[in-house]
């Protein structure tokens, strides 16, 4: 293993997130992603960073990127390129593919799940097989990682088995209130930076990164693997034999990125990541939580492994006495209270992640009593 492109690649991901506070978990995942050169979906409202996120990974990376917002009247020639004009009067059909797609290192498709059907078997194969394919035009892309962002899931049947081409799904939502000031400072510091500074991984050091992949031994894991697998699908999550097939490569890339050769049970913690919906996403964590609980921790686990992002309740119990105290307090100031307000907004949404029936009610008591007593006063 080549630890010194771990650590290049380690660099990147840490600078992403000293700017881009509270996205820890999606950088990470970029990173998994990138490693084991799979593609990787984005779901959030405008306004999330999800863009911001993409192009900052791909500013770290040194090779020809590829971004374009899918609208329902795209057509092949935005994306892929035009036919070449002079091969045409020949009575060729080549794409002159110049600075689009078929030449990118990294993608970026914005308002994925707006392609049409014109694009649409094209891109399966681009993201499926890394392949473009024309007509009798074929040729192997240099793409290291694609990544598709939405504001909402697939409606379409036909737009389902591009969805499907995602492995990793990934919620991207508003931050924690709580950590605003640090976005504001964070975001300032980004319009102001200074780019000479900033650490770059090339094309070629992250293609060898991918090739290493081979090189993790999965035979410990995999019973356990196995286990999950039918565990997922009993809990009804639609997982199919060629994404528990690839799946395996995410796994590995865990591995790889703890700089471990060996695969072990906390490297499945990517497939909490998986879901189709987001109803999903509480329900399959959990199942993949107390498959990695169920062991001790062991050497250089990857630092998102036992950081499953489920709410605790009895934190959120404790949090919500304390803004009940301060709620209460006389000389309460009108900002502590439209900050009360917005952090009881976010822990009642937080709260929908608890799989537990009796613990949800437990904290959802206490968030309704505190609402009553603002609703009263206002």
């Amino acid at each position: 293993m080549n630890e010194q492109l771990v650590d290049k690649l380690h660099q990147v991901l840490q600078q992403l997130k000293h700017t881009f506070i509270g996205k820890e978990d999606i950088i990470d995942l970029m990173g998994i992603c990138l490693a084991g050169r799979e593609n990787l979906f984005l779901l959030g409202p405008p306004g999330t960073a999800k863009s911001a996120l993409v192009k900052a990974l791909a500013s770290h990376i040194d090779g020809h990127t590829f971004e374009y917002l899918l609208t329902r009247f795209t057509e092949p020639n935005e994306i892929f390129g035009p036919f070449d004009i002079r091969k045409l009067r020949e009575g060729e059909l080549i794409t002159n593919t110049e600075g689009m797609l078929p030449e990118a290192s990294f993608i970026f498709l914005d308002e994925l799940l707006n392609a049409n059907s014109a694009i649409l078997n094209s891109l399966l194969m681009v993201l499926n097989e890394r392949v473009f394919r024309r007509g009798r035009e074929t040729r192997k892309l240099p793409a290291l990682m694609v990544i598709g962002a939405s504001n909402h899931l697939p409606e379409d049947e036909a737009l389902q088995a591009l969805y499907d081409r995602f492995l990793i799904r990934v919620k991207c939502d508003y931050v924690d209130p709580q950590l605003l000031s640090s976005v504001l400072q964070a975001g300032w510091q980004l319009e102001q930076a200074n780019d000479s500074t900033a650490t770059s991984i090339s094309h070629d050091d992250i293609f060898q990164l991918q090739q290493q992949i081979g090189l993790v031994n999965l035979d410990a894991i995999r019973p356990d693997y196995l286990t999950l697998i039918q565990q997922l699908r009993n809990a009804g999550l639609q997982v199919s034999d060629r994404r528990a097939v690839k799946l395996q490569r995410l796994i590995a890339a865990s591995a790889l990125i703890s700089k471990r050769t060996t695969a072990q049970r906390s490297d499945m913690w990517v497939l909490r990541y998986i879901w189709d919906t987001e109803e999903q996403q509480p329900i399959i964590a959990a199942i993949v939580d107390e498959m990695i609980n169920s062991e001790p921790a062991g050497e250089q686990e990857h630092p998102r492994a036992r950081h499953s992002g489920l709410p605790n309740a009895d934190e959120i119990y404790r949090e919500l006495q304390e803004m009940t105290i301060q709620w209460n307090d006389t000389a309460i100031s009108p900002a502590d209270k439209a900050s009360i307000k917005d952090r009881l907004r976010y822990l009642n949404g937080r709260c929908e992640w608890i799989t537990n029936p009796t613990r949800r009610e437990y904290v959802m008591q206490p968030i309704t009593a505190l609402w009553q007593q603002i609703m009263q006063q206002s």
